[in-house]
């Protein structure tokens, strides 16, 4: 047996030998080589699995997946902050003669969507007086609905603290102009429901500033949404003003606290939800896989007073089919109380830095995941100060 094992071994090393190592300089040819796996050919999370990825702060912030270039899919929801044209906004729109000039230098932006939401938070009639005083009481001029129709706006959401400055009369002839220049409302009962290439969005709103919200009629109409569109949207007018973070406000009768009441919207069936009111833009949260926007801060408005108040994001929101997939948000500055105009590259970087940070913070604070171990963006080269058109 030892002499069998013994053989074996030699005869494996004899047919190595008849293998010699090559001493040629020659290179191998082009086919030969393989080169190290880049996984720019790799699939895609989708086409391995069929599944689109989940929602993230990480993902949205700094995003890895990019929607797929199916545009028979993709539906594009964008949304402003707080449209008010009234006070120093009528006024300087009546004394140029121009009720396109708040809405004309970001209009080719805001109306490159399938859908534009906007929240108008003034009563348009014939006969507002002009006012640029420090007055609570907001109405504007019939017509700047001609700067919504320029700027793209396809669904006005009515629900707020100062629709209803003019009582009645105003809330009935502001809704009626709306919808005879072609663009549906929500916040006064009805679902607006919106056929993008056959995916239906609904959108509903709802008022929290200076009364409750009446969760009972909040859970029926999404219920009630859910019946009639693909997607549903709540907007809330909600919050503390003048806050980074969502909060209650406890100087109102009835505060609601919008991260419960968001939290909520989300649990009874909402798809995303769109928070305004605050005056700055806040930070965002996924709560269940679902996106709360809980402020994008003034969008057409007169408060010049402060940086915070000059600024906000208008939000561009992407669904392949009926899920949301990603998110983008552009910042823009206030000029010459009323007409916001896109932030340069630098000013806008920081815009989103300070939005993502307010993410983060809201997230730790709720115990989500947050973006703190993803390293920051690049700042980009710095530019030319931005100037305000007229």
């Amino acid at each position: 047996m030892r002499r069998l094992v013994v053989a074996l071994v030699f005869l494996a090393a004899c047919n190595n030998a008849t293998t010699p190592v090559s001493t040629s300089t020659v290179a191998s040819s082009s086919r030969a080589l393989v080169a190290a796996p880049d996984l720019i050919d790799q699939p895609s999370f989708s086409d391995r699995t069929g599944r689109l990825p989940a929602l993230s702060l990480q993902n949205l912030f700094h995003p890895t997946y990019f929607v797929p270039n199916d545009p028979s899919r993709i539906r594009t929801l964008l949304v402003t902050g707080d449209v008010i044209p009234a006070r120093g906004v009528d006024y300087f729109a009546t004394t140029r003669h121009d009720f396109l000039w708040p809405f004309r230098p970001t209009a080719a932006y805001t109306k490159n969507a399938d859908i534009t939401y906007i929240n108008l938070e003034s009563p348009l009639f014939a006969g507002c007086a002009v006012d640029p005083g420090p007055s609570f009481t907001f109405c504007g001029d019939a017509r700047f609905v001609d700067g919504l129709t320029l700027m793209g706006a396809k669904v006005v959401n009515l629900a707020n603290n100062h629709l209803s400055n003019y009582g009645a009369q105003g809330i009935t002839l502001t809704d009626q102009l709306l919808h005879q220049h072609g663009m549906l409302t929500s916040g006064l009962g009805p679902v607006a429901v919106y056929d993008v290439r056959g995916v239906k969005f609904g959108f509903i709103g709802f008022n929290g500033v200076g009364r409750a919200i009446d969760t009972a009629a909040l859970k029926a109409s999404i219920a009630f949404a859910r019946q009639q569109a693909d997607i549903v949207v709540v907007q809330f007018h909600w919050g503390k003003e003048y806050e980074r973070q969502p909060m209650a406000d406890r100087g109102v009768p009835t505060p609601d606290d919008p991260v419960a009441i968001g939290h909520d919207a989300i649990d009874w069936g909402a798809d995303i939800v769109i928070g305004n009111h605050p005056h700055w833009y806040q930070g965002i949260e996924i709560y269940k896989g679902k996106l709360i926007t809980y402020a994008h801060g003034n969008y057409v408005f007169d408060q010049m007073w402060s940086e915070e108040t000059r600024e906000g994001v208008i939000g561009t929101y992407t669904f392949y089919g009926t899920q949301l997939v990603s998110a983008t948000w552009k910042a823009y500055r206030i000029y010459d109380y009323g007409q916001p105009v896109f932030m340069n590259a630098q000013d806008s970087h920081t815009a989103l830095q300070t939005m993502e940070a307010a993410s983060d913070q809201l997230a730790s604070r709720l115990h989500e995941p947050t973006t703190s171990q993803v390293p920051a963006m690049p700042p980009p080269p710095a530019y030319a100060p931005e100037h305000a058109p007229t």
